[in-house]
């Protein structure tokens, strides 16, 4: 929702929830500080986090979206290597955090494999069992989770930042810039972001095109890139239900 702000004259954009939404919107507004502060790309402003009573809310500046161009997509390739080159000691993040609505911890960790398995893959795989989805896809969730370490044979990501969520109605164009929002912020492998721009599209040839003249991928990246993707297809599992339990299958199988 909009609202206007009479002492600054200017229009903000505000979100609301129950006063139980109140972590949820702080770390989302610590997340795009997070971002800004590595001057690499540019997120809405972080005007205020509230709750008053029953109800939580953030508040942020108001952003009148643009037409985005082959040169924005550009741009957006060139400023998301940056934020990746933006590393820390450690995978995950000081605090948890949300995936859409779920819960999505961030216990540091120096090994990004096992946060991986414990953190995404496992957690995934627990609330979809406690919501019914058991069967098949547990038993290739357990065979995929011990495969996990032949992913990374030859390869050794660093805890990079990462925006978490960036599928293509999470980004727009602004005054001849790209901007991204929503984000689900941790340090983790890279190669998770550039997978979520390609499940749902909305990301051209520019994007990539200029990511990888930035900060190429690495060697089998392919296959990882499809399971940073089950992460993703998973949690859509948990919030929207069965529609997407062949996707998660059929990506499963593939992994396999």
């Amino acid at each position: 929702m909009g609202s206007r702000n009479k002492e600054s004259d200017r229009y903000l954009f505000v979100k609301t929830g129950p006063a139980s939404a109140f972590d949820m919107f702080d770390a989302e507004a610590e997340g795009l500080r997070e971002l800004a502060a590595t001057k690499a790309i540019r997120v809405p402003e972080v005007i205020e986090v509230t709750v008053a009573g029953d109800e939580a809310r953030i508040v942020l500046e108001r952003i009148e979206f643009e037409k985005t161009t082959t040169e924005i997509e550009r741009l957006l390739g060139e400023q998301l290597a940056a934020v990746h080159r933006c590393t820390a000691e450690d995978f995950g993040w000081h605090r948890d955090n949300t995936i859409g609505l779920t819960p999505q911890p961030n216990t540091q960790a120096k090994d990004w494999i096992s946060f991986f398995r414990e953190q995404r893959l496992e957690f995934q795989l627990k609330l979809a069992a406690s919501n019914g989805y058991s069967g098949e896809l547990a038993s290739l969730g357990r065979k995929l989770v011990d495969k996990l370490p032949d992913f990374f044979d030859a390869y050794d990501p660093v805890p990079s930042l990462l925006h978490g969520d960036l599928w293509g109605g999470n980004w727009g164009a602004v005054d001849g810039q790209p901007i991204i929002f929503d984000p689900a912020v941790y340090y983790g492998d890279r190669e998770s972001d550039i997978a979520m721009t390609k499940l749902f599209g909305g990301f051209g040839p520019a994007f990539y095109e200029a990511y990888e003249t930035t900060w190429p991928l690495a060697a089998g990246s392919e296959a990882r890139l499809k399971l940073y993707q089950l992460y993703h297809v998973l949690n859509h599992l948990n919030l929207f239900g069965g529609g997407y339990l062949s996707q998660a299958t059929a990506l499963m199988r593939a992994l396999l």
